[in-house]
């Protein structure tokens, strides 16, 4: 046997074994890669084709040949289509390759294989099949029939679209990955330019070197396998993974600059971009901040991890996030960059901040209620006495209110809340704490006040509410306030008994004609003019 045979009989050898080999690693490898299965019957269909040509070679006449060459098609017309499934899982594209759909690729490879056995009953894959003389060893010569140029197209098609999908998805995936994605790209390529120059004639005696280049392919993927982690769930699932997640995630280098990034990112950021790929990121989002007030620091140049919250106003909407940083490390167990999530925490703070609302605020009138009053006056009246200023209480009580609910319905009884409400807001200091005390009483601590000018303030509401009538449907409704003030300077009182120094002046002037300011300690009630206010 010629030398050029036997050496080109090895490397086929080689490359058959170097199949079942990762036929047998990818079985038995625990991945969940969705497109195992696709490559272990891609490996085992190779395996198939390779050996058959080892017997193909090595046969003694033509009838050997024939029978080798029907062994080498129960696996060669297999090759492109599952190639191309593992592809689609690779890139994504599952849903194309799952069985109800992906069966379709290997109609036309099932009817080469019927047409291969079946040929000397109809010559439709080959006309004429012949030994071909002067040759080291026996081999044939093929006039091809008119299937065998289908079953030609379709392989070349099914790897022409398989380079294809992964040159288009090597330009969007990160450079960490194209290592693998070329890898595949290479896969493909060599067998098509192998029976491309296979059909022109160029190889050397005629001889098919797909087996070879596949031994070549095969050197490959274990390359990749052990260089690149290829096959195992993080590196092939990373665009389905990294893209579906919800939180925002930035993947930094050593210097800070961005390196790779998700489309949940570009969400939170909008000036994220493929042009951000190398910037820093103080520069990206300090430039989407501008389109809003940024409350917080993205990146803590300070730390390798931490984590924070972080405000974001924007288009009149309100927006919070978790912001937290982690060491990105390599193989080697090195700092190789950090990774940046950003977690969405919008729903979860107005969710919070509703039910704070609805612990701190009257649902009726939107003020404060009695409970969080009690806290944040108790928090003023220690403050007061700390600075030694003065801290004025008034309590407000709407007249006859029963008779307005009794005559009008608890309607209008709800309207003339709402209406004392807002003339009291129209008059107080945004210093001032304000709350619905119980029912038509009120209650505000008014800060940095002595008590003369808490009179002052508490008759300028009297009269404000006595002259402004309420107007509801067709009835104009008068309505009145009692008031009843106290003062907490120099006092060492609690707030509870302040209140009730109030609530006493209050009574009283509810008692001797209402409609009147009286403050804390005083017996004869006070007149309805400001002058007489202030001599109390």
């Amino acid at each position: 046997m010629n030398i050029t045979i036997t050496d080109y009989i090895v490397l086929v050898i080689i490359s058959g074994v170097l199949s079942v080999l990762l036929a047998l690693y990818a079985y038995f490898m625990k991945t969940n890669f969705s497109g195992t299965k696709a490559f272990i019957w891609s490996s085992a269909f190779s395996a198939i084709y390779t050996f058959a040509f080892v017997f193909e070679l090595s046969s003694d006449s033509l009838q050997e040949i024939r029978f080798w060459l029907n062994i080498e098609y129960l696996g060669l017309p297999f090759i492109a289509p599952s190639s191309l499934l593992l592809v689609l899982h690779y890139i994504g594209m599952e849903k194309f390759a799952a069985f109800r759909r992906g069966w379709v690729l290997f109609v036309i490879p099932a009817i080469t294989l019927i047409m291969n056995t079946t040929n000397d009953y109809h010559r439709l894959f080959y006309k004429v099949l012949y030994l071909r003389e002067n040759t080291p060893t026996p081999m044939i010569d093929i006039f091809p029939g008119r299937w065998y140029f289908v079953h030609g197209a379709y392989t070349f098609g099914c790897l022409l679209v398989s380079i294809f999908l992964l040159v288009v998805h090597t330009r969007k995936s990160s450079s960490v990955y194209r290592k693998q994605n070329f890898t595949m790209i290479l896969g493909h390529l060599l067998p098509m330019l192998g029976a491309l120059f296979y059909v022109l004639g160029m190889t050397p005696l005629g001889m098919d070197p797909v087996p070879i280049v596949m031994c070549v392919t095969s050197a490959l993927y274990i390359w990749a396998i052990v260089s690149a982690g290829m096959l195992t769930v993080a590196p092939i699932a990373r665009d389905h993974i990294f893209e579906s997640m919800r939180d925002g995630v930035l993947v930094l280098d050593l210097s800070g600059k961005i390196f790779d990034y998700n489309s949940a990112a570009t969400a939170i950021i909008p000036s994220l971009s493929p042009a951000a790929i190398g910037k820093t990121i103080e520069q990206v989002w300090k430039r989407g901040a501008d389109t809003g007030v940024f409350e917080g620091d993205l990146n803590d140049t300070s730390k390798q991890e931490y984590e924070h919250e972080l405000k974001w106003i924007k288009g009149g909407e309100t927006y919070y996030y978790r912001v937290r940083s982690s060491k990105l490390l390599n193989t080697k167990g090195e700092i190789a960059g950090r990774t940046i999530v950003m977690i969405d925490m919008t729903e979860h703070m107005q969710l919070q901040n509703k039910l704070r609302r609805l612990a701190e605020i009257d649902g009726l009138t939107g003020i404060y209620n009695r409970t969080h009053f009690m806290e944040i006056a108790t928090e003023q009246l220690r403050q007061a006495r700390i600075s030694h200023a003065p801290l004025a209480l008034i309590l407000i009580d709407i007249d006859f209110f029963k008779s307005i609910n009794d005559r009008f319905g608890h309607s209008v009884g709800d309207l003339a809340i709402h209406h004392v409400v807002s003339l009291a807001k129209s008059i107080i200091s945004p210093e001032t704490s304000f709350a619905r005390y119980g029912g038509e009483e009120f209650v505000l601590c008014v800060p940095d006040t002595a008590l003369g000018q808490a009179l002052q303030t508490a008759e300028q509401l009297r009269q404000k509410i006595a002259s402004t009538p309420l107007i509801s449907g067709s009835h104009t409704i008068s309505i009145t306030a009692s008031f009843g003030v106290t003062e907490a300077y120099q006092s060492a009182l609690p707030l509870e008994s302040l209140l009730h120094e109030a609530d006493d002046a209050l009574y009283f002037a509810k008692r001797n004609g209402r409609n009147r300011v009286i403050a804390a300690g005083s017996i004869e009630p006070q007149s309805e003019s400001a002058a007489t206010v202030t001599g109390v």
